[in-house]
């Protein structure tokens, strides 16, 4: 049987554009003199073929055998990003950058110190620019290391002003360093956990991100230290449901880039997150005039200079704009004008798919499952909650996944498939038990379901009055708040105490809000 494993130099090939393709066969033709090498053979069969198959390549290429595959894919997947490199520095600063620095090392294995100083010091002022502090200090110690063994003459008091900007420059990174690091560590705990659940969590929170928290002169910080200040505080106050300071990081975040324009247009997925956060906290709070002016902020940005753009940018983009565009009808309740975006959305899904991990696809599963289930199309919805329940990804993102198992037993109810519901509650009680995520809510809902199984037709209302009011109070606990984020409980109770779909609710509150 053919083989079908994941290959590295497969994926490479297929994520390359079409000038990219173009400019590794000038780049291969320019050095091989227009021979047409194994390499090159194996490329073309690659970029030809939908799935990596050794046997079909060994086929196509007879001259290359079985013994030889391994050896000439590690030098073609060497030739392509040799080729990558030199399209792209132009491009990339830190690449052009590194390249210099390569040129001023060989100038001075040849004792051309002076020659070598002049680059240094050129591409010393980009790297200050653009605030690579890490990049700046290697070329920093490289002048340090001509100035200490040679008698350069280049400044007077020379030695005194690199080791002042050597010093900088380490606390600086030091400082940038903690911050990330403690950014990182926030996004992993949230992404294994979610939320705070209660109190001891909250507490627990706080303690660990206090502790690790850096004492920093907020006067001096540098652009990167700045950065990784506010997107740790953003993390932090998200998971804590402290949305109002979520907002005000996140904006602090954007406006960092707004007032660096140099450094927003190198560092255009930076910035796009921010935007991001800052439309996740607008949907939160529930502000629908400040939400569409910052989408069209995302969007023009995005737009305006999306030729000019990196695959990786495209990809943040994607996932950016149809997140907050999709939750942009969650906010109005238009869920039948969201599923236009299915299709789009689906579209990118695939064009995407070998860049994008399993989080970003479970996330936009249950963003349509639930725009499905607003728009009355509960079939449909349980077959988008399906593919994320049957996702294997272990405890990654298990809010989604517990509250996915909830929207799947209520899409079952309202389709009135009671006799699948008293398994599916049994199979969602283990779940949830096992994740540690049995709240008041879905204590309560799972208790409403497996009595509403044996109620008679007019029993039905007053026992989803009396759902309703049970959550409305459980929704005054902060801990339980976020239940609520996941699923419009409150509003799917109305709809069926009102006879209205889930849409006419949120649309009828929409429209009363504003």
């Amino acid at each position: 049987m053919p083989s079908q494993q994941t290959d590295h130099l497969f994926t490479l090939i297929k994520t390359m554009s079409k000038s990219e393709k173009r400019h590794f066969k000038l780049y291969v033709n320019r050095n091989q003199g227009g021979q047409d090498t194994k390499f090159q053979m194996l490329f073309d069969v690659l970029d030809k073929s939908s799935s990596y198959d050794e046997e079909h390549i060994l086929k196509k290429i007879t001259s290359i055998k079985r013994q030889q595959l391994s050896n000439l894919k590690a030098h073609l997947y060497k030739q392509l990003l040799v080729s990558l490199r030199l399209l792209h520095k132009n491009k990339l600063v830190d690449v052009e950058i590194r390249e210099h620095l390569d040129y001023a090392r060989i100038l001075y294995k040849k004792g051309l110190y002076l020659q070598s100083l002049k680059i240094l010091a050129k591409i010393k002022e980009v790297a200050r620019k653009q605030h690579l502090d890490i990049l700046h200090l290697e070329i920093v110690e490289f002048e340090k290391l001509i100035e200490s063994r040679h008698i350069t003459r280049s400044i007077e008091g020379r030695a005194d002003l690199l080791s002042e900007e050597s010093d900088r420059l380490m606390h600086n990174i030091k400082g940038s360093s903690s911050l990330s690091s403690l950014s990182l560590r926030m996004y992993g705990r949230y992404l294994d956990l979610g939320h705070i659940r209660n109190e001891e969590e909250g507490q627990a929170l706080e303690i660990f991100f206090k502790s690790k928290l850096p004492k920093v002169d907020q006067a001096s910080l540098s652009f990167f230290e700045r950065f990784h200040w506010e997107t740790a505080h953003t993390w932090y106050n998200y998971i804590k449901q402290d949305w109002v300071a979520y907002y005000r990081n996140a904006s602090k975040w954007v406006a960092l880039f707004d007032q660096n324009p140099e450094i927003r247009e190198k560092h255009p997925v930076m910035y796009m997150k921010g935007l991001h956060n800052v439309l996740n906290a607008l949907f939160l709070i529930n502000n629908n005039e400040r939400f569409k002016e910052q989408l069209d902020k995302l969007q023009s940005f995005y737009y305006t200079n999306e030729e000019k753009y990196s695959t990786n940018t495209h990809i943040r983009a994607f996932l950016y704009i149809y997140m907050a565009r999709i939750n942009q009808h969650f906010m109005e309740g238009t869920f039948s004008k969201g599923l236009e975006l299915v299709p789009e959305i689906a579209e990118g899904l695939e064009k995407f798919r070998i860049n994008l991990d399993l989080h970003r696809s479970l996330v936009f599963f249950y963003k349509i499952a639930c725009l499905y289930f607003g728009a009355g199309q509960y079939a449909s919805a349980i077959e988008y909650l399906n593919r994320v329940i049957q996702l294997r990804i272990g405890n990654l993102r298990a809010d989604i996944q517990c509250y996915s198992r909830m929207l799947h037993l209520i899409a079952h109810f309202e389709l009135g498939h009671y006799d699948l519901l008293e398994h599916l509650i049994k199979s969602v009680y283990r779940f949830l038990l096992k994740h540690q995520d049995l709240s008041l809510v879905h204590q309560a809902v799972l208790k409403f379901l497996r009595k509403a199984l044996g109620l008679l037709p007019d029993q039905v209302k007053p026992a989803f009055e009396a759902l309703k009011q049970q959550l409305i109070e459980i929704s005054n606990n902060p801990f339980e708040a976020r239940a609520f984020l996941y699923l419009d409980l409150i509003s799917w109770l109305e709809a069926s105490i009102e006879r209205k779909t889930v849409e006419e609710m949120i649309r009828i509150k929409f429209e009363s809000n504003k």
